[in-house]
């Protein structure tokens, strides 16, 4: 078998790289979107958080960690995956096209003062632009975590909205950076509403 330790420290070594060099960037916009999300959740509110491919499975996650919680036992916050349903998820690709996927649901199920996450960590599909559009439509907040070379979000982002964008120059360091960002805003949103638990 061959030796492959060089290429996982280099590689572990770029992703903790990645991080130290991101805090800067990011601390800021990761601070409003959790008190964007925490006004929602007061304010009787839900998230619904949306993606393509792995992306979808970030905001499953996203998701996951806001109803089930990740560390304390406290209640279930309202948060909906919408990659989660296969069958809508196919009914409305066939019926109304892809770049309907995220928009229709929006449509459907957003409500004022609730917030919508979109997670992008490529290049930012039609139908992300069209989910923001349908949320703005439905006066739902967005925050959106995205890699810092696109900007096809920023035309569309209001003020009150937030952009998360990750300075990684791979895709798979986007990710990871998407990963800790999503522990962060679930822990910044379990401190506000459920106390500081962990002593931190």
């Amino acid at each position: 078998m061959d030796d492959n330790y060089g290429f996982i420290a280099d590689t572990v070594q770029e992703t903790i790289s990645a991080l130290a060099m991101a805090i800067d960037d990011l601390a800021d916009p990761i601070q409003r979107a959790a008190a964007s999300l925490v006004a929602t959740l007061l304010q009787e509110g839900k998230i619904m958080a949306c993606g393509n491919g792995v992306d979808a499975s970030l905001s499953q996650l996203f998701c996951t960690a806001l109803l089930a919680g990740i560390e304390q036992d406290r209640p279930a916050l309202p948060a909906l995956a919408l990659a989660a349903d296969s069958a809508s998820l196919t009914g409305i690709a066939s019926e109304r096209g892809i770049d309907e996927l995220w928009a229709c649901q929006i449509r459907a199920l957003g409500q004022p003062g609730d917030t919508l996450v979109c997670f992008s960590s490529a290049t930012v599909a039609g139908n992300l632009l069209r989910a923001v559009e349908a949320a703005q439509e439905r006066d739902v907040t967005v925050v959106v975590l995205s890699n810092a070379a696109e900007t096809a979000f920023n035309a569309l982002l209001r003020s009150t909205d937030v952009s998360i964008q990750c300075p990684a120059a791979r895709r798979p360091r986007v990710i990871e950076l998407h990963t800790v960002v999503i522990h962060l805003l679930c822990e910044l949103i379990d401190r506000s509403l459920f106390g500081n638990y962990n002593g931190n």
